[in-house]
């Protein structure tokens, strides 16, 4: 089987398995317990918290630790602008998570809140012209996600960033897709919030973070006893902030490396699929997008019976967001990109991790060729 689905989510490290471990056994305790073995669990507590902040560029002081990406963008959205006082308008734009669309219809519903939602270009790109002119005196908050889930496409932040900071308003990223590829310096970057999720990383599932900077008011989303320096109340997982840590040491190591090296492999997939499938079309920007992810439609067949013909020939991708799996709906991004709903049903994702290699991938090119013949020829 060749796994092409690492957006959804990745196999956890057995190197990050036995960082763990030993937090799910005899150093078990609750960070909060004035005794030994609570104390054990908070030093690890606040070593995994100083590497996520130093692999970000912050203070381990703006980090909070989640159960993953949706809740970090939830608290980054919710957090921020109900915590900030400047006014009741949010900007994002047409292609976000759900967890960040969601959380804005949330506060349109029950706050009060006004969303106004940024189009994107063909490629998914938001235009900073456009962001520039939606801005106003009492927008609260921005978010932008830094690469779609989806199509790949990677958004220009810095500038998108700058532009929000020139009237004073913060502006939040989901850079949930591309942690482990990109370079995520909150400095660098210009973000006053970033949601992290620990399942993408080679981490297991439940665990994430957000930075949030430390100026920013930030108003809790789960209300207990305080926890996170009272921005998060639970307690815990030391376990799984232990296993993000991890996870972060081992592909920042080589991140820069495999991101070349998953490029030009993406690259010559790209060209072999276009070459042979007639009908198949590069979804996403041609060039700013993921280095291990390429999405395409195949007008004239079901992108779902595509996707089992490659499973039966060994090859394991999506349609798109795993979050919208079982939806009869078209994918919104795609319709965002302009693509009729017709043809957004036609979609196959592929997305890899660093350890699928060109010739795997040169294989699933030829599978898809004879999997879209296939379905083709069935009239499915």
């Amino acid at each position: 089987m060749i796994y092409l689905d690492s957006a959804a989510t990745t196999a956890v490290r057995r190197e990050v398995l036995e960082a763990m471990w030993p937090y799910l056994t005899e150093s078990f305790g609750n960070p909060s317990s004035h005794h030994t073995v609570g104390e054990t669990a908070a030093l690890a507590l606040a070593d995994a918290r100083a590497t996520v902040a130093a692999w970000l560029g912050c203070r381990p002081a703006e980090v909070v630790f989640t159960s993953g990406g949706t809740e970090a963008d939830n608290l980054a959205i919710k957090g921020i602008a109900l915590g900030n006082p400047r006014g009741r308008h949010l900007v994002i734009s047409s292609i976000e998570h759900a967890a960040v669309s969601e959380s804005a219809d949330y506060l349109r519903r029950l706050h009060g809140f006004e969303v106004t939602t940024l189009e994107v270009d063909g490629d998914g790109l938001v235009d900073p012209g456009a962001l520039a002119a939606a801005l106003r005196a009492d927008t609260t908050l921005v978010s932008v996600m830094y690469a779609n889930n989806e199509v790949g496409t990677v958004q220009p932040v810095a500038e998108l960033a700058a532009i929000a900071h020139e009237r004073g308003v913060p502006f939040h990223t989901d850079a949930v897709q591309a942690a482990g590829w990109l370079d995520l310096s909150v400095t660098e970057l210009g973000v006053d919030a970033l949601s992290l999720s620990g399942h993408k990383l080679g981490a297991p599932k439940g665990i994430g973070a957000l930075f949030v900077r430390g100026r920013l008011p930030l108003e809790p989303v789960l209300h207990g006893g305080g926890q996170e320096r009272e921005r998060r109340s639970g307690t815990e997982n030391v376990a799984g902030a232990v296993a993000l840590a991890a996870a972060i040491r081992l592909g920042d190591t080589y991140r820069e490396r495999n991101a070349a090296a998953a490029t030009i492999a993406r690259d010559g997939f790209v060209a072999a699929v276009l070459a042979t499938v007639a009908s198949a079309r590069l979804t996403g920007h041609p060039t700013r997008r993921l280095p291990a992810t390429a999405s395409f439609v195949f007008p004239g067949t079901s992108g779902e019976s595509v996707l089992l013909e490659l499973e039966r020939r060994g090859v394991v991708s999506s349609s798109g967001s795993a979050c919208a799996a079982g939806s009869d709906e078209a994918s919104p991004v795609l319709l965002a990109l302009g693509l009729s709903a017709e043809v957004a049903q036609t979609a196959v994702r592929f997305s890899w991790s660093p350890d699928v290699t060109s010739d795997q991938l040169r294989e699933v090119a030829v599978a898809v060729a004879a999997a879209v013949t296939e379905v083709g020829s069935l009239g499915r």
